[in-house]
């Protein structure tokens, strides 16, 4: 399997998951430019440090995909002086707020009832589906606007991984990044110094034990199989990868042309 370049990111206090995805190979032996496309959890727990630094990024647009409901939980983004901030929610508040609600208060047979025999990842597969069929005007107006002048870029959701890592998959897909090296990259969210700190309403020691935790981990891994099931839905609904593009995300040739000119050595 195709691997990331050797990383020297810094370790941010109070920002989970940061990478820049520079690195990545191309299928026509290109690969991605150090410090034009970065990806991570959610700004708004940054410190003065963690601000700091990303303000010395020189980034254009920070996109955040989370919705209302993610953003009252966390709070909003650190501001960075001259960077401009574009919401985009990729999930409907609405949508699952029970679900998310039980994740974090629910009791052992309440989670098992939500989540056992295969249930969490099921959900995790039809979101990762959802998103890729329901999401392209989002998806469209990203790559639009990478295009054209939003670069250096921040890609970000609350942990990071779901709805952040499949915009930056959508756009790695778009300047022909090998599929392998796409998959490399999406389950670097794994790495313990990455992943999302799980909130739960209790404080007792129950709430966090190892069954919990077990049945709370399809949601808060990157699993490959979620991925291949964003992967597989392109195909199904529109034959390919260049038809997705062109007619579910109305990339024109010239448009794909300018993300790469931006995007790749």
């Amino acid at each position: 399997m195709t691997q990331q370049v050797p990383s020297t990111e810094p370790q941010l206090a109070g920002v989970r998951n940061f990478r820049d995805v520079g690195g990545l190979p191309t299928v026509d032996g290109r690969r991605v430019r150090q410090g034009v496309l970065f990806r991570s959890g959610h700004l708004a727990h940054a410190t003065a440090e963690d601000a700091a630094f990303l303000g010395s990024l020189g980034l254009h647009t920070i996109f955040d995909f989370r919705n209302a409901a993610d953003q009252k939980l966390e709070g909003p983004d650190v501001t960075l002086p001259g960077v401009r901030n574009v919401n985009l929610p990729l999930s409907d508040p609405a949508d699952g707020a029970e679900f998310w609600r039980m994740v974090r208060e629910g009791d052992l047979d309440q989670l098992r009832t939500l989540l056992a025999d295969g249930r969490g990842e099921n959900r995790m597969i039809a979101s990762y589906r959802m998103i890729v069929r329901e999401r392209t005007a989002e998806h469209s107006r990203v790559l639009h606007a990478l295009a054209e002048d939003s670069v250096p870029a921040l890609m970000h959701c609350a942990a990071g991984k779901d709805r952040a890592g499949l915009s930056i998959a959508v756009t790695l897909l778009a300047v022909g990044v090998e599929h392998d090296a796409i998959l490399a990259d999406y389950l670097e969210s794994n790495a313990k110094h990455r992943r999302y700190r799980v909130r739960r309403s209790s404080t007792s020691a129950s709430a966090y034990s190892p069954e919990v935790m077990e049945l709370l981990s399809p949601l808060f891994d990157a699993r490959a199989e979620y991925l291949h099931a964003a992967l597989e839905t392109i195909e199904e609904t529109w034959g390919g990868t260049d038809a997705y593009l062109e007619r579910g995300l109305g990339l024109t040739p010239g448009t794909r042309e300018r993300l790469r000119t931006r995007l790749l050595d």
